[in-house]
C-alpha cells in the first residue's frame, strides 16, 4: 500500500489493530456459542467480553514480539490475549484450527472493502449520468481504428460508460456474496472437535454466510472470482481514462482535464496542460489487475490446504482494494470536474469535408438501383479525393457534379443524405434502455 494512492476509510480495513479485532471478535463468539453448548464455561465468553469493553487498544507490537518467538501469528495473539484475560483465556480456540480466524477474517474485511467499492461506484455513476444528460444531443465524431467514422454524441460517450459500470456493479454485487463466507470447522474441516452450530452462530454475528465444506481452508475460487472482478473494474477505469487522454490529446481537443489555479504541466515547458490523471489511473488499473493472477494461481492448494496462499493474499487484499478505490474516486473527480468542448466537437466533425456521412449515400443509391459493388465505387472514389484533400473538398459538392451519382439521385436527395440529426434520431431509445 502506497499511502499517496490510498483513501483513510478503506486503509483502515487492512490496519493490524483492524485485523486483531476481528479476531478476537471471531473467538469471543466462538467462545459464547460453546459455553451455551456447555463446552466450556459460560462465564470464559463472559471475561473475555468484560476485558474487551474495558481494553482501550490492541498493542501490535506486544503481538509481534511474540510472533518473533513463536513464529506463528495466531498463537502470538492468542498468547497475548491470554495474558491479559488471564485464566479464561484459555478456552478459546477450543476445536478451532488457525485459518478458521484467519480465512473468516478476510472474508470480513474483503466484504467491508467491497462495501465501500459499491459506495464509490454508484458516486462514479452519479458522475457519469449527469454529464451523460447534459450533453445528450452534443454532436461529435465517432472514431473507429482512431479514424473519423460516423457522428454520435458525447452524451452516448457517457451512456456508453453508465452502463458498462452498471455491469462492474453488478459484478462486485455478486463476488461480495460469494466471498462474504464464515468457516469454523476445525482441521481438515471436518467439525471433529467442535459443533457445526458453533460456526452458524459465529457467521450470523460477523454477517457472512456458512462455508458449505471448508477443507481446512475456505475455497479459493472464491477469492479469484473476487479479484477477477476488481480486475475488470480496473478495466473499465482505464478504458475511459483512455477515452480522456485521446480527447485531450492537442489535434483533437474535445475534452480534458481540469487544470486547477496555479497547476504546473511541465518542469521544462510552461505551455504544457498534461492528461495526469488519467494517465495516473491507466497505470493503477495495471496494479489492480496485477492481482487477479495470483488470485487465480492460490484455488489449487495442496490437499485440504497449505499456506502458498496465504503470503499471496497479505499483498493483494489491501493492494488491490485500496488502489481501487482510490481509482474510483480519481476517476469520478475526472468526469464531474471534465471540460468539454462543443465547439471543437463540431469543428473536427466538419474538417473532413463530409466524410462522415458516405454510408448513407451508399445506402441511398443501393436503394435507387444501383449495384452495392458499384455504389461503393462511386461514393469511394469521391471521398478519396476529400481524404487527399485532407477536408478542402466537399464531399457533398463531389457528388452532385458526379454524373454517375445524379443519374441515380437528385440534388435535393443528395443533400438530405447529408442531415447531421438523422444520426441521432434514437439517442432517446438508448438513453431509455441504459437509464431506464
Amino acid at each position: 500500500m502506497v499511502p499517496r494512492y490510498a483513501r483513510p476509510a478503506m486503509t483502515a480495513i487492512w490496519e493490524p489493530e483492524m485485523k486483531y479485532a476481528i479476531w478476537f471478535e471471531i473467538e469471543a463468539h466462538a467462545t459464547d456459542k460453546l459455553g451455551e453448548l456447555g463446552v466450556v464455561p459460560a462465564s470464559a465468553g463472559k471475561a473475555l467480553w468484560d476485558w474487551w469493553k474495558t481494553n482501550p487498544k490492541i498493542d501490535v507490537e506486544a503481538i509481534d514480539a511474540i510472533e518473533a518467538v513463536t513464529k506463528h501469528d495466531v498463537i502470538a495473539f492468542l498468547t497475548w490475549v491470554a495474558e491479559n484475560v488471564g485464566d479464561e483465556a484459555r478456552f478459546m480456540h477450543q476445536g478451532m484450527t488457525s485459518s478458521d480466524v484467519l480465512d473468516t477474517t478476510l472474508a470480513v474485511q474483503l466484504d467491508r472493502a467491497a462495501a465501500i467499492l459499491l459506495e464509490d461506484l454508484d458516486k462514479l455513476l452519479a458522475a457519469i449520468r449527469t454529464r451523460a444528460e447534459e450533453h445528450k444531443y452534443t454532436p461529435t465524431i465517432g472514431r473507429s481504428h482512431g479514424i473519423h467514422a460516423e457522428p454520435v454524441t458525447f452524451g452516448l460517450k457517457m451512456a456508453e460508460a453508465y452502463a458498462e459500470f452498471s455491469r462492474c456493479k453488478e459484478r462486485l454485487e455478486f463476488a461480495r456474496k460469494e466471498i462474504a463466507t464464515c468457516a469454523i470447522s476445525g482441521a481438515v474441516g471436518t467439525f471433529a472437535n467442535i459443533d457445526p452450530s458453533v460456526e452458524e452462530y459465529v457467521a450470523e454475528k460477523m454477517g457472512l454466510a456458512v462455508e458449505p465444506v471448508s477443507t481446512q481452508v475456505i475455497p479459493r475460487d472464491r477469492h479469484a472470482m473476487f479479484f477477477a472482478v476488481l480486475g475488470v473494474i480496473a478495466s473499465s477505469i482505464e478504458r475511459l481514462a483512455v477515452e480522456v487522454r485521446h480527447l485531450q490529446r492537442t489535434e483533437v481537443l474535445e475534452a480534458e482535464e481540469y487544470f486547477s489555479p496555479g497547476q504546473k504541466g511541465s518542469s521544462a515547458m510552461p505551455h504544457k496542460r498534461n492528461p495526469i490523471l488519467t494517465e495516473n489511473l491507466t497505470g493503477l488499473a495495471r496494479v489492480v489487475r496485477g492481482a487477479t493472477v495470483p488470485a487465480m494461481e492460490n484455488v489449487a492448494l495442496w490437499h485440504e490446504r497449505d499456506i502458498s496462499h496465504s503470503s499471496v493474499e497479505r499483498f493483494i487484499g489491501p493492494d488491490a482494494t485500496i488502489t481501487l478505490d482510490f481509482a474510483l474516486t480519481r476517476l469520478t473527480g475526472v468526469i464531474e470536474k471534465l471540460l468539454v468542448y462543443p465547439e471543437r466537437m463540431q469543428k473536427n466533425l466538419d474538417r473532413m469535408g463530409g466524410l462522415v456521412h458516405s454510408q448513407r449515400v451508399l445506402l441511398a443509391l443501393t436503394q435507387a438501383g444501383v449495384s452495392r459493388e458499384d455504389a461503393y465505387r462511386l461514393v469511394q472514389r469521391n471521398a478519396m479525393k476529400v481524404w487527399e484533400s485532407d477536408g478542402a473538398l466537399s464531399l457533398l459538392e463531389l457528388l452532385k457534379a458526379d454524373d454517375e451519382v445524379t443519374a441515380a439521385l437528385s440534388e435535393e436527395q443528395i443533400e438530405e443524405k447529408f442531415d447531421l440529426d438523422y444520426h441521432f434520431k434514437n439517442v432517446d431509445t438508448i438513453f431509455a434502455r441504459v437509464f431506464g
